[in-house]
């Protein structure tokens, strides 16, 4: 069953949208695999101190986006394919990329010098 051990809310955005955002990175980075089972909503939203409603928006949203899959009366399951996998990580890498781009930006950096850094610290970050 999936774990939600790792999971700290943070101030600044909705919790619902915290829970989408630790599901998805948890099956981008492949610690949360498809076929794996998700725990109740009211098992959630008791875990983690939460309205009820809270949770099942997120598990909604989910099943919208084909992450989770629910059935009446059955266990929710996360069903993530390869393709969709890959257009997960795309989209979390774009939302964190957008997000340093702007603070180089709002920091005066050029196109170069935000380059420049992303080179050094792309090295850096190999040793």
């Amino acid at each position: 069953m999936l774990s939600f051990d790792a999971f700290t809310m943070e101030d600044g955005s909705p919790i619902y949208m915290q829970i989408l955002r630790y599901i998805k990175q948890g099956i981008a980075a492949g610690t949360i695999r498809d076929g794996e089972e998700m725990p109740s909503r009211r098992v959630l939203s008791a875990c983690l101190g939460v309205n009820p409603a809270t949770v099942q928006k997120a598990y909604r949203l989910l099943e919208e986006e084909g992450i989770v899959s629910s059935r009446t009366g059955a266990k929710s399951c996360v069903c993530a394919d390869e393709e969709q996998i890959k257009t997960i990580r795309c989209h979390l890498f774009e939302e964190e990329t957008l997000g340093a781009v702007t603070a180089m930006k709002n920091l005066g950096m050029s196109r170069e010098e935000a380059l420049s850094l992303v080179a050094h610290l792309w090295e850096e970050e190999k040793r």
